[in-house]
């Protein structure tokens, strides 16, 4: 949806090729922001070494700075990250240590210590699968994202950050607990990529055929005033109803029903239900709606 109304709301054409190395740019782009996010929780959590080690170097340490708990450093999930091969190259490939914020970092770590949840943690003498994960999470989901400075770090780091938010949140919480079905060299996979492709590809060779679809249904609206980008979701939606056999119709319905909603005006979810909607009668009374069970 926005790599075409990147390239249709600067007038110019758009071209299969084009617009596919765009697609792959910005899929790219979601992979390394979710990399980042889960190397900033490590890096919060090791966070406690340094912190030791600050406060034990002290000229007069006091008996509190000899007795900092680091048992979050050692947390078993953490280093399974660290240890990951395709985690390592990831780090090496985009110099997440040079772009991360130590202040920042240090701030989190700092709320963290002062939690209750915190001090429950290292009070806990074993480390259960359970009791590492829920720290993780207490980390990200109550210490990172609600912090007005992480946010303006990450919208700095990652433009599309406020369009990814919301998965991203999903996704790095799913990590923690099924961190065995990530694989780092294979964030969004081959079946993604492709669909994303796919779809982008079909919306600009069938742009007219959706338009020829579209336009009779507009009644009283004129094409050329409708929001441009209802007309793009509109037509990722034909796309799907048309071509894509194994996606439901009512699933892309009403999924591009909440794109509309997201991205365009208030009154263009209604709006874009109302012609999918009555297309989607229209080509199903005809017979030319071909869906099959994913499973068959």
């Amino acid at each position: 949806m926005q790599t075409l109304y990147s390239f249709e709301s600067a007038g110019s054409g758009v071209e299969v090729k084009q617009a596919d190395i765009v697609i792959k740019i910005k899929l790219e782009q979601t992979v390394q922001l979710f990399t980042y996010l889960v190397y900033l929780i490590t890096e919060v959590a090791r966070y406690a070494e340094t912190d030791s080690l600050k406060r034990s170097s002290k000229h007069l340490p006091t008996e509190q700075d000899l007795q900092v708990n680091t048992k979050i450093s050692g947390n078993t999930l953490i280093w399974q990250v660290l240890e990951d091969v395709a985690f390592k190259s990831s780090m090496a490939k985009w110099h997440f240590e040079s772009t991360s914020d130590q202040a920042l970092i240090k701030h989190i770590y700092t709320k963290l210590a002062d939690s209750e949840e915190y001090d429950q943690y290292i009070k806990l003498q074993s480390r259960e699968k359970q009791s590492e994960r829920d720290i993780l999470s207490f980390i990200f989901n109550k210490l990172m994202l609600p912090d007005d400075n992480v946010i303006t770090h990450l919208e700095e780091l990652f433009i599309h950050w406020d369009d990814d938010a919301e998965m991203m949140q999903l996704m790095v919480q799913n990590f923690i607990h099924t961190p065995a079905s990530y694989d780092f060299a294979n964030i969004i996979s081959l079946e993604k990529r492709q669909f994303a492709s796919k779809l982008l590809s079909t919306a600009i060779e069938k742009k007219e055929h959706c338009l020829d679809l579209i336009r009779p249904k507009l009644k009283n609206w004129d094409a050329d005033r409708i929001a441009q980008l209802d007309m793009i979701i509109m037509r990722l939606g034909l796309c799907e109803l048309l071509y894509f056999e194994t996606i439901p119709a009512k699933v892309t319905i009403n999924e591009y029903i909440d794109l509309a909603k997201d991205y365009s005006t208030p009154q263009s979810g209604q709006f874009v239900n109302g012609i999918l909607d009555s297309i989607h009668k229209e080509i199903e009374l005809q017979g030319n709606l071909h869906k099959v069970e994913y499973k068959k």
